[in-house]
């Protein structure tokens, strides 16, 4: 199957803890001709709520760090409050296809990580 055929096919959830870069991913996915979910599970109780929600062939977790939250946008909240959302966010990293902590990436790394391993997954040659 190729990228075409995956991008057709594929649907393909992204969570995260808040400013990890899971709209802009999701926005880059869809542009790419991907069925792209960002599922808000960090405000969710529900343990498997990507699951639920999404249905996805593949679920990418994209993680960040208080210090680089705080680089990104003007926050209101302490470390306190990623920490919870990473345990609301459990299930899902336990269960994702494909984790990246995006600290260290510009949006284009991030992208082209994903679309580079959506492109393996397609060809069968990531389990």
């Amino acid at each position: 199957m190729s990228r075409g055929d995956a991008s057709q096919t594929l649907t393909v959830a992204v969570v995260g803890p808040c400013t990890s870069g899971k709209s802009v991913l999701v926005r880059a996915l869809r542009e790419a001709g991907y069925n792209a979910r960002h599922v808000a599970q960090e405000h969710s109780y529900v343990p498997d709520m990507w699951r639920r929600i999404a249905r996805p062939d593949v679920l990418i977790y994209l993680d960040v760090t208080y210090e680089t939250a705080r680089q990104r946008r003007e926050i209101y909240w302490g470390p306190e409050r990623l920490e919870e959302e990473a345990e609301r966010l459990a299930h899902a990293r336990e269960h994702c296809d494909l984790y990246i902590a995006t600290d260290d990436l510009t949006e284009e790394e991030v992208q082209t990580r994903v679309l580079t391993f959506l492109e393996k997954w397609a060809e069968g040659s990531v389990s």
